[in-house]
């Protein structure tokens, strides 16, 4: 078994140590930083990203496996930068104004980054003139909006005009998603894109970029 898919067995299995270590090797062995990502990390995340999809797998192994890939990513990313490797887009997420939840917005974002996409999360209960500021500041392609309660969901309504209104009119692309929200709610209120979960989340994301 070669050193980049004994890192996707491990990272599946959620192995953290195991994962930094053999990125190191890989790095060792004279591996581009890029493929490391993409053929080491990224291959085992889609595949966890898949099995979730198709609930072969739950909530708790995407997270162990999305912090063995934080751990690859720690000594990967002064590589990839150094080497020039882009993220293939910047994304915003957070959870809407009044809203507190948090569990469904994190596994998003780690299946974002577990995309390619550099992710900034802007927390929970965050207004519509905080998420211009973020998606301002960061560059970002991409925001996400999560909402858990019925009655925060008018929220994601707010931060859709307020971006329509603002200088990233037509440069940023607005998906959102949570359990009441529903693809006729999308429609409704003018964003770009509904998942109905984490992977397909970090699906919606990439076809937008």
């Amino acid at each position: 078994m070669s050193v980049l898919q004994e890192m996707a067995e491990a990272l599946m299995k959620g192995k953290a140590k195991d994962v930094g270590e053999l990125v190191e090797k890989a790095l060792g062995e004279g591996l581009e930083p890029g493929v490391i990502l993409n053929e080491g990390l990224l291959s085992g995340m889609n595949v966890i990203g898949a099995r979730f999809k198709r609930n072969e797998v739950y909530v708790p192994e995407v997270l162990i496996a999305a912090r063995a890939m934080k751990a690859g990513m720690a000594i990967l990313q002064p590589k990839l930068a150094a080497a020039g490797v882009e993220p293939i887009g910047i994304a915003v997420i957070g959870t809407v104004k009044g809203d507190l939840h948090d569990i469904g917005k994190n596994l998003v974002g780690m299946m974002l980054e577990g995309a390619g996409l550099k992710v900034v999360d802007a927390g929970i209960d965050v207004a519509p003139e905080k998420f211009i500021e973020v998606a301002q500041e960061s560059g970002a392609t991409v925001i996400g909006l999560s909402a858990l309660l019925t009655t925060t969901m008018t929220s994601m309504k707010a931060v859709v005009e307020a971006v329509a209104a603002s200088d990233l009119a037509g440069k940023v692309k607005i998906i959102i998603g949570g359990a009441p929200v529903t693809q006729a709610f999308c429609d409704e209120i003018g964003a770009d894109g509904y998942a109905a979960d984490a992977a397909s989340a970090a699906d919606l994301a990439k076809s937008l970029v």
